[in-house]
Order: C-alpha cells, then sequence, then structure tokens
C-alpha cells in the first residue's frame, strides 16, 4: 500500500500535463494562419523557392571569392588557378540551381498545378 502511495503523485503529473498540453490545441482553432497558406503544395513551393534563393545567394558569394582571389593573386599560378576554379565551381552551382528551379517548376506544374515562381 506504502508503495502505491509514492507512484500516485507519479500517476497524477502525466495527467494534469495532457490537460494544460490538451487544451491550447484545442483553444488553437481561433488562431490566424501566420503564413496565409492553407494548402501543402504552397508552403512545400515557398520552402524550395526559399531554399534555391539561399543557395543562389551562396553561389554568388562563391563567385564574389573566386574573383576577389584572382584580383589579389598578385600574379601568383597557384592563387589564379584557386580563384579561377572558384569561379568554375560557382558557375556550375548556379547551372545546377536554376537546372533544379526549372525542374521543380515543371514537376510543381504537373501534379498539382502549384507554381513556385
Amino acid at each position: 500500500m506504502k508503495k502505491i502511495k509514492r507512484f500516485v503523485p507519479l500517476l497524477i503529473l502525466p495527467v494534469i500535463a495532457l490537460v494544460f498540453l490538451i487544451e491550447p490545441v484545442l483553444a488553437a482553432e481561433a488562431l490566424p494562419n501566420p503564413l496565409g497558406i492553407t494548402n501543402p503544395d504552397d508552403l512545400i513551393a515557398r520552402i524550395i523557392k526559399t531554399f534555391l534563393g539561399v543557395v543562389g545567394a551562396i553561389a554568388l558569394l562563391l563567385f564574389m571569392w573566386g574573383g576577389f582571389t584572382m584580383m589579389t593573386s598578385g600574379g601568383s599560378p597557384e592563387r589564379l588557378k584557386k580563384g579561377r576554379d572558384s569561379l568554375f565551381w560557382a558557375i556550375m552551382g548556379l547551372i545546377i540551381i536554376f537546372g533544379s528551379y526549372a525542374i521543380t517548376e515543371a514537376v510543381f506544374k504537373i501534379l498539382s498545378g502549384v507554381s513556385i515562381a
């Protein structure tokens, strides 16, 4: 009997916690939608568009870094090669980004009629 009395508070605490967790969920019906998106396809499209924008910004920074490396090489062949390689891979990254954007846009239009743009 003493062991049961010790465990009663441990059994009551999860019930109280569930009440406090379920109540906000029930009250959440009145909350406005901050994204303004009701369709999961629109949410996925917005996430992909944001991701491609961030990756494009990173590619632009790499392009600038490659140009800066070449400009400050002072005629050093290894720094010129490093800058040229950086520019080459930044351009390849941009080509991949634009290609993935075109493919994603085509797939979304075919499957759901939602446009990323």
